[in-house]
């Protein structure tokens, strides 16, 4: 019985040390954008087929929110988000659908708290900025450099404080 139980252990070892020396001989792929950094190049597939670059908007400041329907802190900073953008026509909104089917999206826009900018989807976005979770929020300035990054929910506060650092 000891001997079934050194070659388990023996095994689960070499098992263990194979993982993790496979995880450090190969790093995440994923590109993590900082601030002072250039955001990342990004088509949008707007929900209603047709699609923007992200480089349309390049001489004005951009707000770019990750964000999904099924997200209860997503829609907790949507009335922030919506009031800003509604004020301030000299910026730039968009909103990216991260982890979110585009039938769901289509349904929230059609509802009274629809986002009143471009909403779509974009593949590997996500990714090239280094989205973890949703929401996100990336403040472009209008030479296309991120000047800060919100993660989790903005309030109104962070929102403009955040939208200073970019114009």
């Amino acid at each position: 019985m000891r001997l079934f139980s050194a070659v388990g252990a023996t095994i689960l070892a070499a098992g263990l040390l194979s993982v993790l020396g496979w995880g450090l001989s190969h790093p995440s792929s994923a590109s993590t954008v900082r601030v002072g950094a250039s955001a990342p190049a990004m088509t949008l597939e707007l929900l209603d087929g047709s699609s923007l670059s992200l480089a349309a908007y390049h001489g004005r400041p951009v707000v770019v929110n990750f964000w999904a329907t099924w997200c209860a802190d997503c829609r907790k900073e949507a009335p922030a988000l919506t009031s800003t953008a509604r004020a301030r026509q000299d910026v730039a909104f968009l909103g990216v659908l991260y982890q979110d089917d585009p039938g769901a999206a289509r349904s929230y826009q059609a509802g009274a708290t629809a986002y009143p900018y471009p909403v779509g989807w974009s593949d590997g976005s996500g990714k090239a900025f280094g989205v973890q979770a949703n929401p996100e929020t990336f403040f472009i300035d209008p030479r296309g450099v991120v000047r800060a990054i919100a993660i989790g929910p903005l309030t109104q506060a962070q929102l403009n404080a955040d939208l200073g650092k970019a114009e």
